[in-house]
């Protein structure tokens, strides 16, 4: 009787574990199929958030000539060459830019009396500035090759742009309306500038705004820069970004981008969607 009982037992356990590994096998091709049926897709693309200077056009000389006529203007003996101001441009914005510069030259700066720097720090900039819109207005700045034609089929593809620099809003205004038309405005549902975010890249400043103010997720978003301070920055806010170094930047490091470009040339839009979802485009 007893074995008997023992036998019924041992039956019982047996049925439950073959019934146990069953149920296992047929979850896990359940869950598998599932998967193979219904692939995750990457987030679409939505919008294009672009940096200006060095990105957009090549303004990089035209700002040091710039700075250069404002030196003068002010009866300062400096003058920066093409390889001190590739090294100045590791500082972020042109008024730390200046002051950064006068440090190293006047160590005991900052014995100067209430506000003299800083108000001699922005008559230069003031100066530098006009001196730069002129020479945009001269015809001296123009769009890197792609920007435009990027530009023109993501307006007509419904993509979002928006404009995330440092850089002044009349920097931009001269730049824009001598490449795009006086509506150029029309062209960006957003523009934040050193005006709105005063914490200059590497801080993420200036794409966390941007990015709230698109209302859009970060996974469909990709940003452009050509430095890695602006790679840093876009990073941070957790884009994804294309990176096209110039003669001034070329030289960084460019850690984490997506893709580093010498330009835009022959890129076109159905490529950047091939790279913001993991993709390797003809073009690249």
């Amino acid at each position: 009787m007893l074995v008997k009982l023992w036998l019924n037992a041992y039956i019982k356990i047996i049925e439950l574990f073959l019934l146990k590994r069953m149920f296992t096998v047929i979850l896990s091709e359940g869950v598998k199929n599932m998967s193979q049926a219904n692939p995750i897709s990457p987030a679409p693309l939505e919008a294009l958030i672009f940096d200006v200077d060095g990105t957009l056009a090549d303004t990089e000389m035209s700002h040091l000539k710039a700075f250069n006529e404002a030196f003068k203007s002010c009866d300062l003996d400096w003058h920066w060459s093409v390889d001190e101001y590739r090294e100045l441009l590791e500082v972020s914005g042109g008024k730390e830019r200046i002051r950064h510069f006068w440090q190293q030259q006047n160590p005991d700066v900052q014995s100067l009396s209430g506000g003299a720097l800083e108000d001699t720090i922005n008559r230069i900039h003031e100066l530098k500035t006009a001196a730069y819109e002129q020479r945009v207005r001269d015809g001296y700045v123009e769009f890197r090759p792609g920007m435009l034609d990027l530009i023109e089929e993501a307006s007509q593809a419904g993509l979002q742009m928006a404009i995330a620099t440092t850089t002044s809003p009349a920097n931009i205004a001269a730049l824009m309306r001598k490449q795009l038309g006086t509506d150029w405005r029309l062209r960006f549902r957003l523009i934040e500038d050193g005006s709105t975010a005063p914490h200059k890249k590497p801080n993420p400043q200036v794409y966390l705004q941007t990015l709230a103010g698109l209302g859009l997720p970060v996974a469909n978003c990709i940003a452009f820069e050509d430095s890695e301070n602006g790679l840093k920055a876009a990073r941070a806010s957790g884009l994804k970004t294309i990176v096209t170094p110039n003669a001034f930047t070329e030289h960084q490091k460019f850690v984490g981008a997506l893709c580093v470009l010498p330009n835009l040339a022959h890129i076109h839009l159905a490529d950047i969607r091939a790279l913001h979802s993991g993709e390797t485009p003809h073009a690249v």
